[in-house]
């Protein structure tokens, strides 16, 4: 699969089998996303790839009450692993950076037969004290906002096509 192919045909994934991936895919999908793009080459953003199903579930449960959901709702539609990115508060280019990490990431997962979703909330969850411990308890420091989760695991079924593209998505000046 060439990139432009990937970029075509990645959907996002809402209902993941519960099977692990490999370590070693996640690794490559990680990997990929320290090479995404960051102003200035600052590489501000961070990747905290989440495997441990205690932490993933209670991960679940925060982001489902910042969506007024019950704990028994699965904003990570059951994908086994989940992909933090965060960004330097500092970085004046932190909400971009961490974006094209995500992006890349879930590039990266489809190029290697995984599928991923990419999921809010991580702001409002790192924001909290329970998520800036756990930072601290990682070996993490700094200021950080979240950016987003990736959830990321095997798709339970086959995803849709594409939609058209929308008219006047491009205009060229020549």
């Amino acid at each position: 699969m060439n990139t432009l192919e990937a970029i075509k045909t990645r959907r996002s994934c809402r209902n993941f089998k519960p099977d692990m991936p490999p370590k070693a895919l996640i690794e490559q999908v990680c990997e990929a996303g320290t090479y995404a793009p960051t102003g200035m080459n600052r590489q501000a953003p961070v990747i905290i790839a989440v495997t441990k199903k205690e932490l993933r579930d209670r991960l679940a449960v925060m982001n489902s009450a910042f969506m007024g959901k019950g704990e028994d709702f699965d904003p990570f539609y059951g994908a086994p692993a989940v992909l933090i990115v965060l960004a330097d508060k500092n970085v004046p280019t932190e909400v971009y950076d961490g974006s094209l990490v995500m992006g890349t990431l879930m590039l990266a997962a489809h190029e290697l037969g995984l599928a991923s979703c990419w999921i809010h909330r991580a702001k409002q969850e790192f924001e909290t004290d329970e998520c800036k411990e756990l930072l601290k308890t990682l070996g993490i420091e700094g200021n950080y906002d979240g950016i987003g989760h990736v959830a990321l695991g095997y798709a339970a079924s086959e995803p849709n096509a594409a939609p058209p593209r929308k008219d006047g998505y491009v205009t060229f000046v020549e």
